[in-house]
């Protein structure tokens, strides 16, 4: 169903609060190595990259890291519009493409914004898969920037996992959960980006089953 812009505005507005009241509700915990909390205690820009099935969680991860300036890499179609706005009311901006449609404007409009210092986000598997499958975007964009790639994911105790192409993983109110960052990943300007994308696609499989594995959460 489309919903006009008046309704997207609205159910922007209402997805962001229960974000924020669910997220409030879960026994958090937050695993990180010294090299991801050294990188997001400092000023200097990173690429954060997770699951397009475990972005529900992300802003209050992004949010308790300390972290607050950030644009979000979303798609042209589908529920782009109605995300779009509702990250805005996390104060985290947005540009729009993919890897299959707008992708050359979106590159230009990331770059353009390293300027500005933000932070960048990219679901890599997304919009429509392979599941948890790195595409070539964000290590083109670190390549291109030099700034790390920083995994990161969340894991609860119980939610309901949907049967969607990325096994979108809603949480349950007052669970246990986990944030968990992984090691940055840098991208050299002569580095071979087929291995750092295999690099970076199996290091963030490993985390999402690590941080499964804390809760007690069978995949």
């Amino acid at each position: 169903m489309k919903l006009s812009p008046r309704q997207q505005r609205w159910a922007a507005r209402a997805v962001s609060w229960l974000v924020r009241l669910l997220g409030r509700t879960i026994r958090w915990r937050t695993q990180a190595p010294a090299s991801a909390r050294q990188l997001l205690a400092g000023d200097a820009p990173v690429i954060l990259a997770f699951w397009h099935g475990r972005l529900l969680m992300i802003p209050i991860a992004y949010l308790r890291a300390g972290r607050s300036r950030v644009n979000v890499l979303i798609s042209e179609h589908g529920d782009g519009e109605l995300i779009s706005r509702t990250i805005a009311h996390f104060g985290f901006g947005s540009v729009r493409g993919s890897s299959r449609r707008g992708a050359l404007r979106a590159m230009r409009d990331l770059i353009r914004k390293v300027r500005e210092g933000a932070d960048f986000a990219f679901t890599p598997d997304g919009p429509q898969g392979p599941a948890q499958q790195v595409q070539a975007g964000v290590v083109d964009l670190a390549q291109r920037t030099g700034y790390p790639i920083l995994p990161v994911t969340f894991s609860v105790r119980h939610g309901k996992q949907f049967a969607s192409w990325d096994r979108f993983l809603l949480p349950r109110p007052f669970s246990r959960g986990v944030f968990a960052w992984g090691e940055p990943v840098w991208v050299g300007a002569e580095d071979d980006t087929e291995a750092v994308r295999a690099e970076l696609e199996a290091r963030m499989q490993g985390l999402t089953r690590a941080a499964d594995q804390t809760t007690g959460r069978v995949p």
